[in-house]
């Protein structure tokens, strides 16, 4: 699937290819993808060991030091108004320039048509991407506190119990 990566120091985007993966055990991009494209790396405070899906340790070259992980990159990733920021480690991942593993598949839960190869982000947790249009509220004033039949309609049952404290004369003077 396509994605846009945004750099967070100049704020320039790169298109790019992910692979969603759910044998992936994190988010990971190519060490060699990130060095072309300009992509700041933070080396990491503890490193993370890493084996390939066969098996064998994951030699990056000088960014790896015996298959573990040092750096990473975090960045702004956006989809289809999906906005999120993450944090990709930084591996040897060949032609693949990022993939998206089971944390990032099971934080987002995206409807995936496999035949169309078609991804939606319909499942979402509310944090990331478009807010939904949030609902319209009415105000009204009460003018009189006697017109106990407005106050019910606007008030809710549950505080009803609590109306006179509302009230002009008790909301003019402090509780003792």
């Amino acid at each position: 699937m396509k994605v846009g990566l945004e750099k967070l120091k100049n704020h320039k985007g790169v298109a790019v290819r992910a692979l969603l993966d759910s044998r992936v055990t994190g988010l990971f991009m190519d060490t060699t993808f990130a060095k072309e494209k300009g992509f700041k790396m933070e080396r990491m405070r503890k490193p993370l060991m890493v084996k390939n899906i066969d098996g064998t340790i994951n030699v990056g070259g000088a960014i790896n030091v015996g298959g573990a992980i040092m750096y990473q990159v975090e960045c702004n990733m956006f989809f289809k108004g999906h906005v999120e920021r993450v944090r990709i480690d930084m591996c040897n991942l060949g032609k693949t320039e990022v993939i998206l593993g089971m944390p990032w598949l099971a934080t987002h839960n995206p409807e995936i048509d496999w035949e169309k190869g078609e991804v939606k982000m319909t499942q979402c947790p509310p944090i990331y991407g478009k807010k939904k249009p949030e609902e319209k509220r009415e105000v009204k004033r009460v003018k009189e506190d006697k017109d106990e039949e407005v106050l019910r309609k606007l008030v809710p049952k549950k505080f009803w119990k609590w109306r006179k404290i509302f009230g002009k004369k008790e909301s003019e003077q402090m509780p003792v």
